[in-house]
């Protein structure tokens, strides 16, 4: 399946049905009085998070939505029938904004969240509701109302624990995929993942989610190379790792390429707890790594990891430090019990 993350689409909400002038006829009653009914309600447009969706590919190739109309009101006190409301399925994480792009009206971040964006007319009254002492045959009823129409923008941040990050070829996807069972495609080459990719890693007996994004260079937040825009993708994430190409000239630069793009992109991406690690070290000699370390802890002001994703050194290692930031911040995230007062007689 395609990974599509952002779409623009149309949708309207049913008109409400039209209400009914209506007369009893009936053999030997002379005054039958009116009896037109009501018209029916028109559909609502709700949008809801759903599970085993995590793309936006659908609304691509289906852009006009429109929930169904109210049915008229019809003789002998019938009423017309409410329209279907028009469920609108996307992913757990889906931005909804008006067509703007700025003015944010949802936030779909947990399954089964939903919002209602255009409400279904209402149906109008059949002459049979305005009989009165005073007008005991009315000859009037009211339309439905009309529909409510928008256009809006749909945009996808994947929800992951861990976003990783670094300059095209830097080894993120080969580390995902021998962690994960997720299969990315992998070449000696930049600017091999397209797409944002998710994996589940499990050590130790837990698990979290991984995001590995399309590599990123310099002036990426002016549009260079694929821009910058999947770093919205990790704006969710509890914790970024960094990954650095050990065999780089200079890995200090590399690293600080990266961080300038996630300053540039902002959205507290840099506020975020980071572990930077110096992958692809089986190429390289002990003298090596002792140095590239060196000048990646001057850059980075920390001591990185180091791994390698072929030969499995250190990946261990990577994932415990990563779980448990994950692990203290869910805890903190999670609402603390209110303390109940013993009773007392």
């Amino acid at each position: 399946m395609k990974f599509l993350d952002e779409a623009k689409i149309y949708i309207q909400s049913g008109a409400g049905g039209n209400g009914c002038v209506s007369f009893r006829r009936e053999k030997f009653i002379e005054f039958g009085g009116p009896n037109g009914g009501d018209g029916g309600h028109g559909g609502d447009v709700i949008a809801r998070a759903v599970d085993g969706l995590n793309t936006l590919i659908d609304y691509r190739y289906l852009q006009h939505h429109k929930a169904e109309r109210g049915g008229n009101g019809m003789g002998k006190d019938r009423h017309g029938a409410n329209g279907k409301d028009l469920i609108l399925k996307v992913p757990v994480g889906t931005q909804i904004y008006e067509e703007d792009g700025e003015t944010l009206l949802a936030d779909l971040d947990k399954l089964g969240d939903e919002v209602l964006l255009a409400k279904g007319g209402n149906g109008g009254f059949g002459n049979a509701h305005f009989k009165s002492s005073t007008n005991r045959a009315p000859r009037h009823a009211n339309p439905g109302q009309p529909p409510v129409e928008m256009t809006i923008r749909l945009r996808l941040k994947l929800i992951a624990d861990a976003g990783l990050v670094g300059l095209p070829n830097a080894g993120k996807s080969t580390f995902l995929a021998t962690v994960s069972a997720a299969k990315p495609k992998i070449a000696d080459y930049p600017f091999t993942t397209l797409h944002p990719q998710l994996g589940v890693f499990a050590i130790d007996g837990r698990e979290f989610v991984m995001a590995d994004l399309p590599g990123l260079i310099e002036g990426a937040h002016e549009g260079i190379g694929l821009g910058d825009r999947f770093l919205g993708h990790i704006e969710r994430c509890r914790v970024v790792l960094h990954l650095v190409d050990g065999t780089a000239e200079d890995v200090g630069a590399a690293y600080r390429v990266v961080r300038h793009e996630l300053e540039a992109y902002g959205e507290g991406l840099t506020d975020k707890p980071e572990i930077v690690a110096l992958s692809k070290c089986d190429a390289l000699a002990e003298d090596e790594i002792k140095a590239q370390i060196k000048a990646l802890k001057k850059a980075a002001k920390k001591t990185p990891l180091v791994l390698s994703s072929q030969s499995g050194q250190g990946v261990k290692e990577v994932l415990r430090a990563l779980l448990d930031v994950i692990a203290e911040s869910r805890a903190e995230a999670e609402p603390k019990p209110e303390e109940v007062e013993a009773w007392q007689p």
